[in-house]
Formats: C-alpha cells, sequence, structure tokens
C-alpha cells in the first residue's frame, strides 16, 4: 500500500573490517544508491535517518556501502537485517503509468462494475511484460498479465485497481 516511504534495501551481513555492510538492493537499479547521502531506518512505526556513505554497485548486484559511519566490523554487524528506506523526496521519479511495487501490494482489484476480484499479493517479473498476483475472495490465487485492455485505471494512493472482467477469461490464469 501506499506509504511516504520506499524499501530500498536490506543489510545483509558486514563487508571486510573497516565497517562496511553488503546490502540486497530492492530496486532494479542499485546505482540509485550512488546518489542518497542518507536512507531510513524504521523503528517502531518511525523513519529515522541514517547517513549512507562510500556507496558502490558491483557486477554482482549488490550494493557495499558504510551506513551510519560504522568503522569496524562490530558495527556493521550489529546493522545485519536492517531495512533500509527512502522517502518519496529521494526516490526515482516514476512516468506516467508507472507505480512502485510496494505501491501496488495489497491494493484491492475491482471489475468495472466495482465488484471487488481479490487483493494484489505480489507483482511478478517473468519478462515481457509484469503479472499480477491476485488473492481472490475464494482464497484461489489468479495471475493476470498487466496489459494495457487489462488494467483500465490504477489509484494507489486510494489503494485499488480496476480491469476489465471482460477480458478476463482469455488473460487470467486463476489456480485449482
Amino acid at each position: 500500500m501506499y506509504s511516504e516511504y520506499l524499501l530500498i534495501g536490506e543489510v545483509l551481513k558486514p563487508q571486510g573490517v573497516h565497517g562496511q555492510v553488503k546490502v540486497r538492493p530492492d530496486t532494479d537499479d542499485p546505482a540509485r544508491f550512488l546518489a542518497l547521502d542518507h536512507v531510513f531506518l524504521k523503528k517502531e512505526e518511525k523513519y529515522i535517518p541514517c547517513a549512507i556513505e562510500k556507496a558502490e554497485a558491483r557486477a554482482d548486484g549488490f550494493v557495499y556501502c558504510t551506513l551510519n559511519a560504522a568503522t569496524t566490523r562490530d558495527d556493521a554487524e550489529k546493522q545485519r537485517g536492517w531495512m533500509l528506506y527512502v522517502d518519496r523526496a529521494h526516490a526515482v521519479q516514476l512516468e506516467e503509468g508507472q507505480y512502485f511495487i510496494s505501491d501496488l501490494i495489497g491494493c484491492k482489484v475491482k471489475d468495472q462494475k466495482d465488484e471487488l476480484i481479490g487483493t494484489l499479493e505480489d507483482v511478478l517479473q517473468p519478462g515481457a511484460n509484469d503479472v499480477y498476483q491476485i488473492r481472490r475472495a475464494d482464497g484461489r490465487r489468479m495471475y493476470l498479465p498487466v496489459l494495457p485492455f487489462v488494467i483500465m485505471n490504477v489509484q494507489v494512493k486510494e489503494g485499488y485497481i480496476v480491469v476489465d472482467e471482460s477480458r478476463l477469461p482469455e488473460v487470467a490464469v486463476i489456480e485449482d
């Protein structure tokens, strides 16, 4: 669901002995970390700024950086498991019709008659186009390709997606 903060990575482990950590980025472009001078940590439903230094995105797909001026491996070890967020002011600007996956997950999926189909659980990215994984009211999962003739309206701030129900029989896959 829509939040003023977006998850961008998780600290996996210390890297070396000088306070650096290895981060698994939750972004399609790990190099975005290079432009940040801070990220946020979520503690007790509050977001606290955390300085980020010496960030580098490597060919292995991970980001290596120093957080909160850590200088030792012990400092970095205490950061293991930290979830890193960015506020919307520092997030990448999306084009019209593009959405952050975290904003989509949890949205109600409705038909054009405003009847509930289910709740978006995940967005799969298998190749040519994304696929919405929807938990239907009957508990079964439905997989729906994100195609312009199927997805009619997306309102992430309001928490809903409208689909053309007449197209579902030809494109949706429903679990048995």
